[in-house]
């Protein structure tokens, strides 16, 4: 192999997957191979049920060492999938598929011979079962990484990061601490030096309404965010508190890179916006680059064929200019 394979893990079968995948590989001028860790069965059938013309000769069926991989292929290690209809309700009957790709993608890059990992959409209500909080704490925890991991959106206009990822609001203050926001900022500040050969202009936004508590004396603010920033000004270019109502404003997010929530939805609302169908979610701190598409199986939009495959494309595309 002249160029490290970037593995793609299927997931959720009955999503827009297979969708956006044939989409994306339509655009992509790769310059590494693919590998799709799925079904060929189920992949033939609902490119048919999307009335996309796929020529059976163009899925190259390698083994897990992966040895004959082909760069105008679609390469794929086949996995058993029993199906009855293209696409049906999602459910529990997917959960043995997607763990048996994970568990395959896992033993590969373990051999450290890939660019990276990409996932497809998956539920977390199903596969999941409330054991993780998402897929970045299984993933975590598949590779014995307790909490020295972050996930970024990232888009090349402004990313974000939350300290806190999948909690519910009313756990999220427990949850913070100047130890955990200095950790996962230095994490931040490394992926960016390391991997995309740069220093970030980094914001860090405050946790309460223009990061002022009234009703107490001290704030979090006060307490564990303005005590971090102290520690990390010595070490990176970062900003803040500031108030997450006006940090995404044009002419203040343009001075950043990225900017650091304390919780999810308070910088993923507004990424969402912002970036719409371009960003993708990355998890770093684990042993590889992990990516997936920045939205879910989207079961409404099952096959239509009317899925924005961009979030996945962009993916591909940031592995492919990487390592």
């Amino acid at each position: 192999m002249s160029f490290s394979p970037i593995l793609i893990v299927w997931g959720e079968p009955n999503s827009i997957f297979s969708e956006i995948f044939i989409n994306s590989i339509k655009k992509y001028k790769n310059k590494k191979p693919l590998v799709l860790i799925g079904s060929k069965k189920l992949f033939l059938k609902q490119a048919k049920k999307l009335k996309i013309k796929i020529n059976p000769t163009s899925l190259n069926v390698v083994k897990q060492n992966l040895v004959g991989i082909k760069k105008d292929k679609i390469n794929l290690i086949e996995v058993e999938y029993k199906f009855n209809n293209a696409f049906e309700k999602i459910s529990n009957k997917s959960n043995k598929f997607i763990s048996n790709c994970f568990s395959i993608a896992f033993n590969i890059l373990k051999t450290k011979k890939t660019s990276g990992l990409i996932n497809g959409p998956i539920s977390k209500k199903f596969f999941l079962k409330n054991r993780y909080q998402g897929i970045t704490e299984y993933l975590s925890k598949k590779f014995n990484i307790s909490d020295n991991f972050a996930m970024i959106i990232y888009d090349k206009k402004i990313s974000v990061s939350p300290i806190t990822t999948h909690l519910p609001i009313d756990k999220v203050k427990k949850n913070l601490t100047t130890k955990r926001i200095v950790a996962k900022t230095l994490l931040v500040n490394n992926f960016y030096k390391k991997t995309l050969l740069k220093s970030p202009k980094i914001a860090i936004c405050g946790l309460n309404p223009h990061c002022e508590n009234f009703f107490i004396k001290h704030s979090e603010e006060k307490k564990i965010i303005e005590p971090a920033i102290k520690i990390l000004k010595k070490k990176v270019f970062i900003r803040g508190p500031f108030p997450a109502d006006t940090i995404f404003l044009e002419n203040n997010r343009k001075k950043f890179d990225i900017i650091i929530g304390m919780y999810h939805d308070q910088v993923l609302a507004p990424i969402k916006t912002i970036s719409e169908f371009s960003s993708i979610n990355i998890t770093i701190g684990l042993p590889f680059l992990r990516l997936s598409p920045d939205h879910g199986p989207n079961y409404k939009m099952v096959g239509k064929n009317k899925s924005n495959p961009q979030s996945l494309l962009n993916s591909i595309k940031f592995l492919d200019k990487i390592n």
